[in-house]
């Protein structure tokens, strides 16, 4: 009986005892969850003339680093205003360059910023809608504007992101 004695009084005490309980469990991390970096206000969004000027460049990068690429270019609303797919580049690109620059203009932010994110901890980025965690989709900013976003898939993260400077370059 006296082991039962102690086993309901154990449960009286965790019961009755709540903050003694909390207490004793391992507390979460406590760095702040990073906050969005200042957004460039929007501009006109981006001419044909322009998304050409930008994935062409893109595409000469990719050619130079041997790399060939799917590069698509949209406006600030997301939407597709061209698209280029190289030779040779894989088809699970296509869908990944438009991914990459609608997430690069919804959001106002490189993809790479939601990678590194995710990567040092902070999941919730996760549950953004159509994010894409994964280097290679920039902003478009002209004038200190944002006028829409290039994606760039085919290579790797670091290649990516390389390709795609070289659309954004094209347009300074």
């Amino acid at each position: 009986m006296p082991a039962r004695t102690a086993a309901v009084m154990f449960c009286l005490v965790m019961l009755c005892a709540p903050g003694a309980q909390a207490q004793q469990l391992p507390m979460p991390p406590t760095g702040a969850q990073p906050g969005p970096p200042p957004a460039p206000p929007f501009g006109m969004p981006i001419s044909y003339e322009q998304a050409v000027k930008a994935a062409e460049a893109a595409m000469a990068k990719a050619k130079a680093i041997g790399v060939p690429n799917a590069v698509a270019v949209v406006e600030p609303s997301g939407d597709l205003v061209y698209f280029g797919k190289m030779t040779g580049a894989p088809y699970s690109a296509i869908q990944l360059a438009q991914q990459k620059a609608v997430a690069a203009a919804r959001y106002r932010r490189p993809t790479k910023a939601f990678f590194d994110a995710i990567e040092g901890g902070h999941p919730f980025f996760l549950t953004f809608p159509g994010v894409a965690g994964t280097p290679g989709g920039l902003p478009l900013v002209v004038d200190g504007k944002l006028v829409g976003a290039i994606g760039v898939s085919g290579g790797n993260g670091d290649q990516d992101t390389q390709v795609a400077g070289a659309g954004v370059d094209a347009l300074k």
